[in-house]
């Protein structure tokens, strides 16, 4: 496994995101994926990337099929984003499926009748986006397809070879799924993955204040360096590999700590905890 970072990392600097190549290459890093951004920036992007000699591994955007004005609509927003990423000249997209925590709130339906409305617009785009060999990936982000049975069934719907899952190891402590677990139930699915830490509190205790943010179960999260909060980052690595895995793993921080020296302690440790699987 290669070790990337998301520009997502680099947020709290404030810097055009071209600045973030050269950062990203001094800090040991093999590879960068972005999120959103234009075409001329894209293609500066990748000239920039080329010129340091770091990969643009993956482009990441949102989206949500069910509160847009039809799945069509947002589906042809999406194309507009494939075509950004085959100017970056990435491999692998990852759209979300869907945003917020209820996305249906007012109709109260579940998951199972969202399931083929979300399943259509997904493949409506790989669809597209096969053309230009660009993969396209849900990750297990934003609440309601989150869990690993939600985003693996998504996969099973879609079932189309360039579809496939882009596992985020922490991101399944905001559903209160075991990281582990969740990770050996998607392992083969996977065609990109990110490395994300979180310090978990339980609900029961009272709110630790700034920084923190609750689970759907009403957990308290807050952002880690790698391999300084609770999830299991190797035992989740191995599931991995175990399962096949040996492409890029991107680290998304979004702790408190200044993001320059925490993404230095974090590419350390996930190079190490790589090494010990």
């Amino acid at each position: 496994m290669k070790i990337g970072v998301s520009s997502y990392s680099f947020a709290q600097l404030n810097k055009a995101p071209v600045e973030l190549v050269a950062l990203a290459k001094e800090l040991g890093f093999e590879a960068i994926e972005y999120t959103p951004v234009d075409r001329e920036t894209a293609l500066r992007l990748r000239e920039e990337s080329e010129r340091v000699g770091l990969s643009i591994v993956c482009y990441t955007v949102g989206a949500d099929f069910l509160k847009a004005e039809s799945v069509e609509a947002e589906a042809y927003r999406l194309h507009e984003q494939v075509d950004i990423a085959e100017i970056l000249g990435v491999d692998k997209m990852r759209h979300d499926a869907t945003g917020g925590f209820s996305p249906l709130r007012g109709s109260y339906q579940g998951f199972d009748q969202a399931l083929p409305l979300l399943a259509r617009g997904c493949r409506m785009v790989t669809e597209y986006a096969a053309a230009k060999n660009i993969a396209t990936t849900v990750e297990n982000h934003g609440f309601f397809c989150q869990d690993s049975v939600r985003v693996a069934s998504l996969a099973g719907a879609v079932n189309h070879p360039n579809f496939g899952v882009l596992i985020d190891i922490g991101n399944f402590t905001c559903a209160d799924e075991s990281p582990a677990i969740a990770t050996g139930n998607l392992a083969a699915m996977a065609k990109h993955v990110h490395a994300k830490d979180f310090h978990v509190k339980p609900g029961t205790s009272d709110h630790p204040g700034e920084g923190w943010f609750q689970s759907r179960g009403g957990n308290y999260l807050r952002g880690a360096i790698i391999g300084h909060g609770e999830v299991p980052i190797r035992q989740c690595l191995g599931n991995l590999q175990r399962a096949g895995y040996d492409g890029y793993v991107s680290i998304e921080f979004e702790g408190m700590e200044d993001c320059v020296t925490a993404l230095r302690i974090g590419r350390n440790n996930l190079e190490r905890f790589i090494k010990m699987i």
